[in-house]
């Protein structure tokens, strides 16, 4: 095997997205104010910064007036401000909108800004660079380096050019190492290296299982007529039943363009739900359909997102290295927000890393980040929000009673707090238990099927290369998957990945198309014998979306 080439850093971050960008840029303004050099490199698997960005997105600009007070005048794309706010309780043919004065803190919006992270992300990019920032678009993070003594010391980048078989091709290029004396890792939710990073260290020994949710989203182009520049929309209820956790979203950006989304928790029971088919049907209700009659659909995407909030928090530091972002799980999920988290746990990281810089360390547990957050707004924040996802997991009904209780009355800091027992993928019922769920066909106008959504989110892999979605065993899924559950990877998909075909005897053989892969991590999350493995393909590959 060829020898890996190195190339070594003060601090490698391994994904480009809000928290790493954040963290790369605190850094080199620290560097500057105190007049050291500082090298920096930011490693992100997309083929381009913002590549795999998606999220609704509203965004809260406090972290960012923290980390560049004049943004506005730096032209960052926060452009079109929150106007108004509506939370709607929909039933299968009607609606009942929550009057704004019940409305609790978290769903109001009032000085926050709607906007594209994807561009958001390639402007901080920009930001980054200025400042001296080496950033890596399309190479993968693809193993973790340790030293003898079991400290984090960087990371390699896969190799190019291995083919399906796993053998060498003509093409071939052997990974790369980043070497770093501290390592920051901002993978998004469930990060394949911040998960075994989590295992390796127990950084969740004695917290809350982690929740997740799918987010899916839309981008379309409307007819002014119905464009309302700053509203957000908010939903809850039909089409999903009672017991099941998730809502939508709908927000008007500038140019008659609209986001529309729509989130399940998932630890749903039922294995024949669909996420996709729920986001379809949602779209057909009289009080959304409305909006995109003589619209367009431009873009498609579908993210994990970390939701268990700050019950679920892991441990954020060991030897070497720390977790940030949504690798760890800052989301709010009661703002449905995550960017300004993202941003401020990577500056908490880089201030602590850069303190121990200075000092000449390298290689040890920057426990001063950790204390940062403790003492930060966004521990508080998170803190007053830790109830939120436990009680919706109560069912719509009783989640909404005591959601309101802890938010109106008691505005985050009820004398109590819940707790979630139980991981996502243990939550699935056999499907004998369960009743099957009859979707509609999609019209082509309106609502749509999997891979004409897949084609527009400009989904791409080298065919010719090892499958990224791993089976530990290749038997599970006809044998319990398929025969218990009812195949549910082919509906919690968004991407049309895996499907059930029968073989030329007439059995039944789980097929993996792993080129549709939109890098949701549904899969690894939610497979009910936690056999699928999800790990990085080649640097580059997966969606290319545009402006989500």
């Amino acid at each position: 095997m060829a020898e890996r080439e190195f190339m070594e850093y003060d601090v490698v971050i391994v994904g480009g997205g809000p928290a790493g960008l954040g963290a790369a840029i605190r850094l080199k303004q620290l560097a500057v104010e105190h007049g050291r050099e500082l090298s920096v490199c930011v490693l992100e698997k997309g083929s381009e910064l913002g590549a795999h960005i998606l999220s609704g997105a509203v965004m809260d600009p406090r972290a960012i007036d923290e980390l560049f007070p004049d943004w506005k005048s730096l032209g960052a794309p926060l452009n079109t401000p929150v106007t108004e706010d509506r939370f709607l309780f929909l039933t299968a043919t009607g609606a009942r909108r929550t009057p704004d004065w019940m409305l609790p803190d978290c769903f109001r919006n009032h000085g926050n800004y709607i906007v594209s992270l994807a561009n958001v992300v390639r402007w901080l990019g920009t930001q980054a660079e200025s400042l001296g920032v080496e950033i890596y678009p399309g190479f993968a993070a693809a193993e973790v380096l340790f030293d003898a003594d079991g400290a984090v010391t960087g990371v390699a980048t896969g190799d190019m050019g291995i083919g399906r078989d796993g053998q060498p091709t003509a093409h071939h290029q052997p990974g790369m190492e980043l070497r770093g004396r501290y390592t920051l890792f901002a993978e998004g939710a469930r990060g394949h290296l911040g998960k075994s990073l989590i295992a390796r260290f127990a950084l969740d020994e004695g917290r809350d299982p982690q929740s997740y949710g799918i987010g899916l989203k839309e981008l379309w182009e409307i007819d002014p007529k119905q464009h309302v520049p700053g509203l957000v929309m908010h939903t809850a209820g039909w089409p999903l039943d009672n017991d099941t956790y998730g809502g939508s979203f709908l927000y008007h950006l500038e140019n008659n363009q609209v986001a529309v989304g729509f989130v399940v928790g998932l630890a749903y029971r039922n294995p024949y739900l669909s996420p996709y088919e729920e986001f379809q049907r949602y779209k057909t209700h009289p009080e959304v359909r409305r909006f995109f009659e003589g619209g367009k659909r431009i873009a498609y995407g579908a993210r994990a997102i970390t939701a268990g909030g700050i019950q679920a928090l892991p441990k954020l530091v060991f030897p070497g290295g720390a977790l940030i972002g949504c690798d760890a799980g800052f989301l709010n999920a009661s703002r449905i927000k995550g960017s300004h988290a993202a941003i401020k746990s990577g500056m908490l990281a880089a201030e602590a890393a850069f303190e121990a810089l200075g000092a000449d360390r390298s290689h040890d547990v920057l426990e001063t980040y950790p204390t940062a957050f403790r003492a930060s707004w966004l521990h508080d924040e998170l803190f007053r929000a830790r109830n939120f996802k436990p009680a919706m997991s109560k069912g719509l009904l009783a989640g909404t009673v005591l959601v309101g209780i802890d938010q109106v009355v008691f505005r985050g800091n009820a004398p109590w707090t819940l707790h979630v027992k139980h991981h996502d993928h243990e939550c699935l019922k056999p499907a004998a238990q369960c009743t099957p769920i009859e979707y509609p066909k999609p019209d082509g106008k309106l609502t749509f099927d999997r891979l004409s959504s897949v084609f527009i989110s400009n989904t791409n892999h080298e065919e010719n290369q090892p499958i990224h979605l791993t089976l530990a065993d290749a038997s599970v899924p006809v044998r319990t998957n398929l025969a218990t559950y009812a195949g549910p990877e082919q509906r919690y998909c968004p991407a049309g990945v895996y499907e059930y075909v029968k073989t030329d005897d007439g059995s039944d053989r789980l097929q993996i198309n792993a080129q549709n892969c939109v890098h949701c991590k549904t899969c690894d999350i939610k497979d009910p014998t936690q056999n699928i493995r999800w790990v990085v393909p080649e640097g580059g590959g997966g969606p290319n979306y545009p402006n989500m």
